[in-house]
């Protein structure tokens, strides 16, 4: 990818020198540390003890997703939670239902390193492990008080949900917190041409199919989130 600047390999998961790690696998952009730590202070005074369940994510880890996936070594799970047979679906199928919660190599938004998934580590029950999935962080689950603090101030140190509510592309994701003053940035910065250029020099399951419904895919799943008026 020689040919690629600084920002697009940052943009496509290319690098890792914005990269600030917090443990051996916790890594987040540096110039996100400040504004996380201040959030992570305010919920420890609510009694929430907020933490990382997944920061920055490279190409190559993406791509690992992707095509365990594709090949049926890791489950699909659909909006309801249930595992998907792949075996009775067509390639289009099987990419759409994958990018329903995986977001294609090059395109993720954990790339950039200041979007990170959360939870709360004190509010999950003994012996229980954590899913990373919507009823959780829904009324009834373990996570909900979270789920409430972080509508109510989130915003003030500079983060948001991008994946709020289901659009029709990805499903809803109320652990997934973007941090705006540099998210809006790299959003405006990305492109199809720069993940279509990504994609061709990849060795992606479902290369050719991809390709060819890439500015829908593009549309559905990657531009298609909350704003942040």
């Amino acid at each position: 990818m020689g040919n690629m600047s600084e920002l697009e390999l940052i943009l496509t998961g290319q690098t890792e020198q914005h990269i600030q790690w917090l443990s051996s696998n916790i890594g987040i952009h540096h110039e996100m540390l400040s504004g996380f730590s201040k959030l992570q202070a305010e919920a420890e005074l609510a009694g929430i003890e907020l933490t990382i369940a997944s920061g920055f994510r490279s190409f190559e880890r993406q791509l690992a997703i992707w095509q365990n996936k594709f090949l049926g070594k890791t489950a699909i799970k659909n909006v309801s939670n249930q595992t998907i047979d792949i075996e009775q679906l067509s390639v289009d199928e099987k990419i759409h239902a994958i990018m329903l919660f995986s977001a294609l190599p090059g395109a993720s938004r954990h790339h950039w390193g200041c979007d990170i998934d959360v939870y709360a580590k004190n509010l999950l029950p003994q012996g229980q492990s954590l899913a990373l999935e919507p009823w959780e962080y829904q009324a009834s689950g373990h996570f909900y008080p979270l789920t409430l603090w972080l509508a109510e101030h989130a915003q003030r140190f500079g983060f948001f949900l991008p994946y709020d509510k289901f659009r029709g592309g990805v499903a809803q994701e109320p652990w997934h917190l973007s941090y705006l003053p540099l998210s809006q940035h790299y959003q405006q910065a990305y492109s199809q041409e720069l993940l279509a250029k990504t994609l061709v020099n990849s060795d992606i399951q479902g290369k050719r199919q991809l390709m060819s419904i890439l500015p829908e895919l593009y549309q559905r799943y990657i531009v298609n989130i909350a704003t942040t008026e």
